[in-house]
């Protein structure tokens, strides 16, 4: 199908997933910038797949450290992912995830906590109490509220 097909782009990110779930942040983040590149040029900037593929990038980005380069793609990719596909969309929710762990990386809990008490507060209405992705809303928003020196409300 050739390098620029569109399946062969969603197997891209996915294998540069799969390489941010192996630790492997270095090799993510190269096969996830050239994904990036190339899903941009074939699909487009809004284009829903190419969104996802940000967002990841945005992901190994931070797990090497580079938290405000991070925050930059991971913000600008959830504002386009509000816009493509909605606020309830659960990859604009995934991506303000992100986003809010990049903020909390650079110390920015305040923030982070407005952002994780909104994904929170969709998650529950869209998923439920017991849904792994609302679990790891719970999480983060403690850790917001940790960070913020603010034990009684966890």
């Amino acid at each position: 199908m050739g390098e620029d097909h569109p399946e062969t782009l969603h197997t891209a990110s996915l294998l540069g997933l799969a390489l941010c779930s192996l630790g492997d942040y270095q090799q993510a983040r190269q096969r996830l910038d050239d994904t990036f590149t190339r899903s941009r040029r074939v699909l487009g900037e809004d284009h829903p797949e190419t969104l996802p593929t940000a967002s990841l990038l945005g992901l190994s980005l931070g797990s090497l450290g580079e938290h405000q380069l991070a925050r930059q793609l991971q913000n600008d990719t959830l504002t386009r992912l509000r816009r493509v596909l909605g606020e309830d969309h659960p990859e604009t929710l995934t991506s303000a995830n992100r986003l809010a762990a990049e903020l909390r990386a650079l110390g920015d809990y305040q923030q982070a906590r407005a952002l994780d008490e909104d994904t929170l507060a969709r998650r529950r209405r869209l998923l439920g109490d017991d849904h792994p992705d609302t679990l790891i809303s719970v999480t983060n928003l403690g850790a917001d509220i940790r960070a913020l020196d603010k034990p009684e409300e966890t």
